[in-house]
């Protein structure tokens, strides 16, 4: 069964694989042919030349380092607070009725609208990046916290009263392990998220970062260095997902 899933998996592999080349092959030969022209999307080879370049310069790497930096400390605080914030709504009705009409009204806020306001209050530094960081992956995980408590076997409970097992034990021995799985869909969403809103925060505000990168590439109508950036993007959001997924498949048994 094993060696059936590998070979699945390597199937898949070698098909990603081939679409991509296959891309590729495409697109270099539009921009060959004329059929592309390269001042509106530069050719493949020339992206990897770009890429190169300002990999050997520290420039890429920098940027690259300076977004994730972000992207860490703004996903991690809005993890601690969204998952506390989501037992205390789940155990404590008062709590619920108290933050229920507030969380409702600002829930439906796209992030990228507290930009302006966030730069009003705490300037175009670190913080009011963070702070967009932490407005876009916040409600995700706060959301499906509540989600995943919501749909443990209330069983559990039940037995926790006969025993008069403490909330503390009832919330570290049966609340979490039982909703990690939602919790854990819920970083990956808010880990995107987070991935989106500072490449935004970064176009608008920044000297430095990925988001910065692509619009310097767009003042100075380098369409080439826009494209390594959106590629630099995805790539990179791609991995972040993966690394959530692997820690998902060691923590979370189905």
């Amino acid at each position: 069964m094993d060696d059936m899933k590998k070979r699945q998996v390597s199937f898949l592999g070698v098909k990603y694989i081939a679409l991509v080349l296959l891309i590729i092959i495409i697109w270099e030969t539009a921009s060959i042919t004329g059929v592309l022209p390269t001042y509106m999307l530069p050719a493949p080879h020339a992206i990897l030349q770009l890429f190169i370049k300002k990999l050997s310069t520290g420039e890429l790497l920098i940027n690259v380092l300076v977004s994730i930096r972000r992207v860490f400390l703004g996903f991690l605080i809005a993890s601690v607070i969204a998952i506390v914030f989501g037992i205390l709504i789940s155990v404590s009705a008062n709590f619920e009725v108290v933050t229920s009409l507030l969380l409702q009204i600002l829930k439906p806020i796209p992030p990228i609208a507290w930009i302006p306001i966030a730069i009003i209050w705490l300037g175009i530094g670190e913080q009011s990046k963070i702070f967009i960081i932490f407005i876009g992956a916040f409600f995700p995980i706060l959301t499906n916290v509540i989600d995943g408590i919501v749909q443990i076997d209330k069983r559990y409970f039940e037995v926790s009263q006969t025993f008069e097992i403490s909330r503390r034990k009832l919330i570290t021995n049966v609340m979490i392990p039982a909703a990690l799985p939602q919790v854990m869909t819920g970083l990956k969403i808010g880990l995107g998220n987070a991935w989106i809103c500072v490449v935004a925060a970064e176009m608008i505000a920044a000297t430095s970062g990925i988001g910065y990168m692509l619009m310097d590439g767009r003042s100075l109508s380098m369409p080439g260095q826009v494209i390594l950036s959106m590629i630099m993007v995805g790539v990179i959001g791609k991995i972040m997902e993966d690394i959530l997924r692997l820690i998902q498949n060691k923590l979370v048994k189905y």
